[in-house]
């Protein structure tokens, strides 16, 4: 990979030009987010902006009050494409949107790899979209920070939460987990199993999440597993699907916003 990861889903999965994304964003999150304390993790949708993207805007109009706190951002989520063992970093010092750069934190990402469980592999974020999709939200609700990107394969909640404890920082550093919830089941069928994620979420019950639940359930997992640790409490701000954003309901995917506080 050149120093630059570039976009691979612009104008597929959320505007390509730059005006137009922003005006997107900005009715997204135009709603007026509750006074209460910046989440310290978060855990949102990557479909198609679309589909999920006002439901991620309930938790980044959360993460908005943190906006010149936060410099440092921890994003984590599921491989669609590349089948590998463990979690990926990528060589690239950047990561493009059409809103911008984003400077990777190398630092971060050069301590993570000192992991057995974090390789470098750049064909992992290639084409991936599950990281991608986050950006824009990310550079229109903080001020200046810095990324440490990582895609998860075949991994144990274990070996990811280890990789959280390590990154996990202060005030200044926000965890990102990357995830929607069911796919392809009827409006109703779908409505009793991501009810039943958002509990088991909000539990901090990451053994109660099959993997038809949820398609970034390991890095989720990871996430449940530190914040318990940590002594945080997890909450439902949105929970949807694309029946009732843009799609039809009988074969629909799931989408939750939560958030670690």
């Amino acid at each position: 990979m050149s120093t630059v990861r570039h976009p691979a889903v612009a104008g597929v999965f959320y505007p390509g030009e730059p005006v137009a994304l922003h005006a997107m964003l900005a009715e997204y999150l135009a709603a007026e987010a509750p006074e209460e304390r910046p989440p310290k993790a978060v855990i949102a949708p990557h479909a198609g902006y679309i589909y999920s993207g006002p439901i991620a805007a309930s938790a980044y109009r959360r993460v908005a009050a943190a906006r010149d706190v936060i410099t440092s951002v921890v994003l984590l989520g599921p491989s669609h494409r590349v089948p590998f063992r463990g979690l990926a970093a990528c060589s690239a010092a950047r990561y493009a949107t059409p809103l911008g750069e984003v400077q990777v934190d190398v630092d971060a990402v050069r301590r993570a790899l000192e992991l057995p469980q974090v390789h470098l592999l750049d064909e992992a974020h290639q084409l991936e979209h599950s990281l991608e999709v986050h950006l824009p939200f990310l550079q229109e609700v903080l001020a200046d920070f810095k990324l440490v990107p990582l895609v998860v394969g075949d991994a144990t909640a274990a070996e990811v939460g280890e990789v959280l404890e390590l990154l996990w920082g202060g005030p200044e550093t926000l965890i990102v987990v990357s995830s929607d919830l069911s796919h392809y089941h009827d409006y109703a069928t779908a409505r009793r199993m991501d009810g039943a994620t958002s509990r088991a979420i909000e539990d901090l019950r990451p053994q109660d999440i099959d993997y038809e639940q949820a398609c970034g359930r390991i890095p989720v997992s990871g996430l449940l597993r530190t914040a318990r640790h940590h002594g945080l409490s997890a909450r439902t701000v949105d929970l949807r699907n694309s029946g009732d954003t843009a799609g039809s309901r009988d074969r629909v995917v799931g989408y939750g916003a939560y958030v670690f506080e």
